[in-house]
């Protein structure tokens, strides 16, 4: 099955998409720092991305006719800043909006499917009415805006139009499934809420949900506060356990008392995460990649640090510091510190494997925007059989036609 991806990054979403058995027809990024990642980790011979046609630049300027109308897959994740909760908010006022440019590609390719990340702040209520156009126009992508039609007039008329029926049968169509997901319940060491926005062109028959959660919170209390499993299995010692939070001592009464088994796995922890990784101070540090001290964190109102026995907060990449002073742990003791790059990737399920190339600061940056390639690759697989449940379907048919 081919693919394409669009506003590529370090390569999180891409790569999830090439290990759920893509292969990618061409993968665009604008900026120069993610492609050099992308670039030095193919001069390095790492498999995933060995053979990625990478192309650097603006995905409106991409010469599209090299791609064949009708691929499988058409993946990314438009530019989060104008949505993103630590953004300027302008969102369709923004000049770094990529939806309308997603839009025309959809229209363009015709793909079979497509999946389209960004933030949670894409669905807050001041944004519900853009939200609901771009969700229209991937629904109808062939109703396109008229001449000096504004985007509120072009909302209206689809939503005027969806409600009579009139678009249905007319050109290219999708069924379109938005979904808020946080990560954590994906097995990602992370509790980082993202929109996925998942699309199967209509005339395929597809019928697809977002795949069901594999990890739990619940499931975590139960093994740090009744079974006691994940301290036994980090050989924390009962003294050094913390108290259990007051907050949770009714879950945790009804937890020990259900005699039905929790069907999910725990939430993964940053202890979870960093297991066999030595603090980035000491010369054992050096065998990872990325894997270096950097010095400066400090503790302020709203970014106190992740603790070790929880899911990360979200990583972040933003203009106001870096990035914000929030991509740090707490440590056992009470101090804090940066993760450092090496740790960032293993919360975002990047392999050991892959280098993130340039400064502190723009490896950090490229992270925070990130995909997590374990919940890439989980969402892309199951699109992934569905479209290969469609295609045996589709010549199973045709066999029967021929015979008959």
């Amino acid at each position: 099955m081919k693919s394409v991806e669009l506003f590529a990054g370090a390569g999180g979403l891409a790569m999830g998409v090439s290990l759920a058995g893509f292969d990618s027809l061409a993968v665009v990024e604008w900026d120069r720092w993610a492609c050099d990642t992308i670039r030095e980790n193919q001069k390095r011979g790492y498999p995933l991305v060995q053979d990625w046609p990478l192309w650097e630049g603006d995905v409106r300027h991409f010469d599209w006719s090299s791609i064949p109308e009708g691929i499988d897959l058409l993946a990314g994740g438009p530019p989060c800043q104008p949505f993103s909760m630590g953004g300027k908010h302008k969102a369709y006022g923004d000049e770094r909006d990529m939806f309308p440019a997603t839009m025309e590609l959809v229209r363009k390719l015709r793909p079979k499917s497509f999946i389209i990340e960004n933030v949670k702040g894409l669905t807050r209520s001041s944004f519900a009415n853009y939200y609901q156009y771009i969700l229209l126009q991937l629904e109808f992508p062939e109703v396109t805006r008229r001449q000096r039609e504004t985007w509120m007039d072009h909302l209206r008329r689809l939503q005027q139009e969806k409600t009579s029926g009139a678009l249905h049968g007319r050109g290219i169509t999708y069924n379109v499934v938005p979904t808020l997901v946080n990560a954590a319940n994906y097995g990602v060491p992370q509790k980082r809420e993202r929109v996925f926005i998942v699309g199967f062109r209509s005339d395929l028959g597809i019928e697809w949900s977002f795949p069901r959660p594999t990890h739990s919170f619940d499931a975590l209390l139960y093994s740090q506060w009744v079974s006691e499993e994940y301290w036994d299995r980090h050989d924390v010692p009962k003294s050094k356990r913390p108290d259990l939070p007051e907050k949770f001592e009714s879950k945790i009464k009804n937890l020990s008392s259900s005699l039905l088994p929790l069907e999910e796995n725990a939430w993964r922890t940053v202890r979870d995460a960093l297991i066999d990784i030595p603090d980035p101070r000491k010369r054992s540090a050096k065998e990872f990649y990325n894997h270096y001290f950097q010095d400066g964190a400090r503790s302020y109102k709203g970014h106190t640090g992740s603790p070790l026995d929880l899911p990360a907060k979200t990583l972040k990449a933003g203009d106001h510091g870096v990035p914000g002073g929030e991509n740090m742990m707490v440590l056992e003791e009470g101090s804090i510190r940066y993760f450092s790059v090496r740790e960032s990737a293993r919360l975002q399920t990047f392999p050991d494997g892959y280098v993130f190339h340039g400064s502190w600061t723009e490896t950090m940056r490229q992270l925070g925007n990130a995909v997590p390639v374990a919940l890439a690759r989980r969402v892309a697989a199951s699109v992934a059989e569905r479209l290969a449940e469609a295609t045996i379907r589709n010549l199973s048919r045709a066999r029967g036609r021929n015979v008959a």
